[in-house]
């Protein structure tokens, strides 16, 4: 029996390091993964209660409310193959199914100018599925409104995508209805191919108009142009090419001539000088020398007398004469070859200009001509195309009619609510966790408090106060009883040296046990044979009544007051071989008495009248009357309720001791419910426990 109750010890104390290990992951800087997985384990019946409740909501929702969608799925390729059935360029060019096109396709496919004329071509504006205000109580605010909701919901239940490395596009459409999802999906693509052959249609009747106007523009330019060419004709003397490089030759000649006639007439201009200035000097052999005649040159060594030198005279005269008119001669050659050059060079300077502007006009022309042409040319072309436009796309596969819904995945719905049911039970136990404030394990306790843990007592199964007088009497071996006992042994080992005798017994607020855990304690040092005294110090509730049945109303304020005397007004409690003194109602402060000598002389008294005595005190949390008798007492037991008392209410009690100065002895656990460990999934580690409170609960 008191392995079982060792093991019950042992488990509360593993328990312990997992409850508080939450409460410091939970609240604190740090999680320690381990203990937040010890805590989901622990909780594991509400987690799996919550998936089981979460999945059934699930699978109702998909076999019961929700309603069956179909899918239909058409395929369209884009077509970068298509051949020409003649030979020229298009006018448009086809698409270049790059990534960017691809896009662009999609978009297209995707827009709501494409989804309007399908909801047009199906009539889907008095569909109810589509229109929400064709089942609504108060109608659309406009015809506008209505066509834009009802486009919203087509597009919503369109997915147009594009296959990775292809030029396929799917048109994927999900209704409520097989057929409407196939035939939206195939209309949808044949909208699509006639979209792209309306706009090809519209481009070339655009491209088709314009190089019909520029055709026209372009034939007036050439025209005015070929008239520009006629008339400059008419206005000039044009020559050809040859004729104006003929008449380049001549004045080439003419100014060779004209160089050649300058230098003669130079030449004489010189000799007329030399000759001029001999005769200045009178010297017949320097005239005959300059006029370099052999006459002259004779009639000069002749000279010695008159007639000679007139002879000589006359010669030199005649030559000079004779100079003057060859100089004369050459210079009116000069100037009548110089004015013909001059007349041959205006005359080529003007037809090269005329030249060069009928070649500019020539050529202004030529360009208008070819431009002209290449423009009728395309406008042709452009003529014979509009007849053989095709789509850039095509329909690779026409939607058929889907014959199993593929909503509500009821196998996805089923998963995802236990999915979430898993979350929700999770974070229910772990905030349960965080959120309790009471404790469940001594060594949470201990770690929340500092104060050892020296019993832990299970809840007494009593319904009344009474009971469990009857219960600690006929049940010794009960595991109640031997809690008990143990917290019995760890009290008289707290002091080896000297054991307590005065015992008080409190708690931070009424209900919490302390009475009972003081009687149950009275009771068992009485086993041992020692001799009891059990007083009521709790005189301003007086629980004794709830607990005995006594003849004598006298008790502890009858003594202090000298109204009485001990022996006469203390009580024999058989069924527990103590001695009980009451506790009485006064008018007297409660505080006021038990700080008095004659309280403190009173008890020194009774430590040598009995070998324990133990005091059932007052809530901690309430009055002060605890920590005043507890100046008295060698032992204070702070009884805690078993998740109940709150982790702030005993920081306060032990707070309060502190402040008085008083150590508190030991705490002790109370009121411990096996079902209540099983249900916090505490169960595995306390079943030593619960084996022997439910299998074996007494052995007598």
């Amino acid at each position: 029996m008191s392995d079982c109750v060792n093991q019950y010890s042992k488990a509360v104390a593993e328990a312990a390091a997992s409850n508080r290990a939450v409460h410091q992951g939970i609240d604190g800087d740090e999680i320690d993964l381990l203990e937040v997985l010890g805590t989901l384990w622990r909780g594991k019946l509400w987690i799996v209660l919550a998936m089981l409740l979460a999945g059934a909501t699930a699978w109702g929702y998909a076999t019961r409310i929700a309603v069956p969608k179909y899918t239909a799925q058409a395929a369209v390729a884009l077509d970068n193959r298509q051949g020409a059935m003649v030979d020229f360029e298009n006018v448009l060019s086809g698409l270049s199914g790059d990534q960017a096109t691809i896009n662009t396709e999609v978009e297209v496919l995707r827009s709501r100018n494409l989804i309007n004329r399908l909801v047009d071509d199906m009539g889907l504006l008095a569909d109810p599925e589509f229109n929400p205000f064709l089942d609504a109580d108060t109608p659309a605010p406009s015809p506008q409104h209505e066509r834009n909701a009802t486009v919203d919901s087509v597009a919503e239940a369109i997915t147009v995508s594009n296959l990775r490395s292809s030029y396929v596009f799917t048109i994927t459409t999900l209704t409520t209805d097989p057929n409407k999802s196939a035939d939206i999906a195939n209309r949808l693509a044949e909208l699509y191919i006639a979209d792209q052959l309306a706009v090809k249609f519209e481009a070339m009747e655009t491209a088709t108009e314009w190089l019909s106007e520029r055709v026209a523009t372009l034939r007036v330019e050439l025209e005015t142009a070929e008239a520009r060419i006629k008339s400059f004709a008419t206005r000039t003397d044009l020559v050809s090419v040859e004729a104006l490089e003929g008449l380049n030759r001549q004045i080439k000649d003419t100014r060779v001539r004209l160089d050649g006639l300058v230098t003669t007439r130079d030449a004489l201009a010189t000799r007329v000088g030399a000759l001029e200035a001999a005769e200045a000097g009178g010297e017949p052999a320097e005239m005959a020398r300059v006029a370099e005649d052999a006459a002259l040159t004779r009639l000069a060594g002749e000279i010695d007398g008159a007639s000679n030198t007139g002879l000589f005279a006359a010669r030199f005269a005649t030559l000079l004469d004779r100079a003057r008119a060859d100089l004369g001669r050459a210079e009116g050659q000069v100037t009548s070859l110089g004015l013909s050059l001059d007349r041959l060079e205006a005359d080529y300077a003007r037809q090269s200009d005329d030249l060069v502007q009928l070649q500019q006009l020539e050529r202004e022309t030529q360009a208008l001509r070819a431009i002209y042409e290449y423009f009728l040319t395309r406008m042709q072309e452009t003529s014979v195309q509009r007849g053989i436009q095709q789509a850039d796309s095509r329909i690779l596969s026409y939607a058929t009619q889907p014959v199993q819904p593929s909503e509500p995945r009821r196998s996805l719905i089923l998963a995802l609510g236990m999915i979430l049911g898993l979350i929700a039970g999770a974070g229910v136990v772990l905030l349960r966790e965080m959120m309790h404030t009471g404790f469940r394990t001594a060594e949470s306790l201990e770690g929340e408090t500092g104060l050892t843990v020296i019993g832990q007592l299970p809840k007494i199964p009593a319904r009344q106060r009474k009971a469990v007088i009857d219960y600690l009497v006929n049940k010794p071996t009960s595991a109640a009883a031997e809690a008990v006992r143990n917290l019995r042994t760890s009290l008289m080992l707290s002091n080896l040296d000297r054991p307590p005798q005065v015992i008080l017994s409190t708690s931070a607020l009424s209900g919490e046990g302390k009475t009972t855990t003081a009687i149950a304690l009275a009771q068992n040092f009485s086993g041992l044979g020692k001799k009891v005294l059990l007083i009521e110090g709790d005189i301003r509730r007086r629980v004794f009544s709830e607990y005995f049945d006594y003849e004598k109303a006298e008790g502890l304020l009858s003594i202090l007051s000298g109204a009485a005397r001990f022996d006469n007004v203390v009580q024999r409690i058989d069924d527990l071989g103590v001695d009980m003194l009451l506790g009485e109602q006064s008018t007297t402060n409660a505080a006021d008495v038990f700080s008095s000598e004659r309280f403190s002389t009173f008890m020194q008294d009774l430590r040598h009248k009995y070998d324990v005595i133990i005091i059932d005190t007052p809530p901690v949390l309430l009055v002060p009357d605890s920590r005043i008798i507890a100046q008295e007492a060698d032992a204070v037991l702070f009884t805690v309720k078993w998740d109940a008392t709150s982790r702030a209410q005993v920081r306060e009690v032990v707070r309060q001791f502190a402040l008085s100065g008083i150590t508190i002895t030991g705490a002790v656990l109370n009121q411990i419910d096996p079902k209540g460990m099983k249900r916090y999934g505490y169960g595995g580690q306390y079943s030593a426990y619960a084996a022997y409170g439910h299998n074996k609960y007494y052995n007598n």
